[in-house]
């Protein structure tokens, strides 16, 4: 865990960031139970050869999984079918149960429209019918359009009622379909949103997800916080390996619960941020801001400590007009967080026409993972760049729908930081940047986007420097 521990004088947050590493137990024992959920779409616009590629890749997922998981499917247009198992509830997987499930995939036919929400509230009922304590609820979405049957409010709704109750990964199959939508599903559910532009690269990703899931040996884990009376929780954040805005859960015991999902063995990291009024902390004194606590829920349903308690310590100076320089992780962290809003950027003004705008945002963002030495992002942009008339960089004229979309989903991905990267903590005179629209100040020393709210800085005035005269 890496905190800002040395706070100014007039400073009103601290941060931690909390690294958490999930490793491989496949002598776990006792192993949980897994109830697996696939959602296909087969709206008219999947007609054809998509279709027809979907279920191959849920067939070969089928085939995949272990025999004793329990399994669902649901069928989804503007309305939501559970087409396996016709028995209700969900059905112990095993070699019969596996050829009655892809019976039931093939044949399936294209009709109706698109309501995303419907799908996962359905999904959401079938997992209910689990009652084992300490299952893992894992489901499978794909979708190759937008969710044009039902209003984001209805998507909000549903998404809010599923939310710390399963995880969802989330395909968009082609391109005709919205990455916030997606986006928005992962986030809420603590997902993996990916794009499938070619459709046969389905049958693989699927393949590689369902194993994947059976290597979830804990149901839920949970952010602990128990947080001294001086501060308030700002936020939780997910910042690897993709970046997501986490829900606050209800107080456990004392403590705030914050829902992390669950995942195979990998390292995420999360940034915890505290508010609080500096006349409020006495100055020059080592003081306990949080006591942060990883929890998992184990095969009986409760919820243990898997980690050591570690306080997150802080001291308030007592020279006032003192700027104090961030961790260089702290530096990278809202690097990163810009260059995701700049990308995202990016995609939206190419698809809304503003070839310009577009263009300013691809090289502040190529510009963004070049210093952070982000290979994956930076790749992901070269693929929609063109070098224009003025030998500057440019969206290609020719960039589709797909790679936009695809550029947008790319924003939220995270790379660990190089082993021999630079260190990038601003001298010790740096300035931070206070935001005019919400009052925020940033913890890097030079940033074009407000990390808190959004906002962007022009230059001049805006954004004008923290303790500058």
């Amino acid at each position: 865990m890496d905190t800002t521990a040395d706070l100014a004088n007039d400073e009103t947050r601290a941060d931690a960031l909390v690294t958490v590493t999930a490793r491989s137990a496949v002598d776990a024992t006792p192993r949980p139970a897994i109830a697996e959920i696939l959602v296909m779409d087969k709206s008219l616009s999947m007609a054809g050869r998509k279709l027809d590629e979907a279920k191959r890749a849920m067939c070969a997922a089928i085939d995949t999984l272990r025999d004793g998981t329990r399994l669902g499917i649901v069928a989804g247009t503007h309305k939501a079918e559970v087409i396996y198992p016709a028995t209700g509830g969900l059905a112990v997987v095993d070699a019969a149960a596996k050829e009655a499930a892809k019976n039931r995939v093939a044949a399936q036919l294209a009709e109706g429209g698109t309501a995303i929400g419907q799908w996962l509230a359905r999904a959401d009922r079938l997992f209910e019918t689990v009652t084992a304590p300490g299952t893992v609820r894992h489901a499978v979405l794909y979708t190759d359009g937008r969710d044009e049957h039902e209003t984001p409010e209805q998507l909000g709704e549903v998404l809010k009622a599923c939310t710390d109750r399963f995880v969802c990964d989330v395909r968009g199959l082609g391109e005709d379909w919205q990455y916030k939508e997606l986006l928005r599903i992962t986030e809420a559910l603590h997902g993996d949103a990916q794009a499938v532009v070619t459709v046969s690269d389905l049958t693989e990703d699927f393949t590689r997800l369902m194993r994947q899931a059976q290597r979830i040996v804990v149901a839920r884990v949970y952010l602990g916080l128990h947080l001294n009376d001086l501060f308030q929780l700002a936020f939780v954040r997910q910042t690897l390996p993709v970046q997501a805005e986490l829900t606050v859960g209800r107080p456990q015991g004392g403590e705030i619960h914050v829902p992390l999902g669950s995942w195979p063995p990998e390292t995420r990291q999360y940034q915890v941020s505290l508010r609080f009024d500096p006349e409020t902390l006495p100055v020059e004194e080592r003081l306990r801001a949080a006591r942060i606590t990883l929890y998992a829920e184990g095969t009986d349903g409760t919820r243990e400590p898997c980690s050591e308690m570690r306080p997150m310590v802080v001291q308030r100076r007592a020279a006032p007009g003192f700027p104090v320089p961030p961790p260089e992780s702290f530096t990278r962290i809202e690097a990163e967080y810009e260059l995701g809003m700049a990308m995202r950027a990016c995609a939206d003004a190419q698809q809304a026409g503003d070839s310009e705008r577009a263009a300013r945002e691809l090289r502040i963002a190529v510009g963004l993972a070049q210093d952070l030495r982000d290979a994956v992002r930076l790749e992901q942009l070269r693929k929609v760049s063109a070098t224009g008339p003025d030998g500057r960089l440019r969206v290609r004229s020719d960039a589709s729908r797909g790679e936009m979309q695809e550029l947008g989903l790319a924003s939220t991905r995270t790379a660990a930081p190089p082993l021999d990267a630079v260190d990038a903590t601003p001298a010790s005179g740096a300035l931070r940047r206070r935001c005019p629209q919400c009052g925020e100040t940033t913890s890097a020393g030079s940033v074009t986007f407000c990390e808190a709210c959004g906002h962007r800085f022009d230059g001049g005035a805006d954004g004008a420097p923290v303790g500058a005269s």
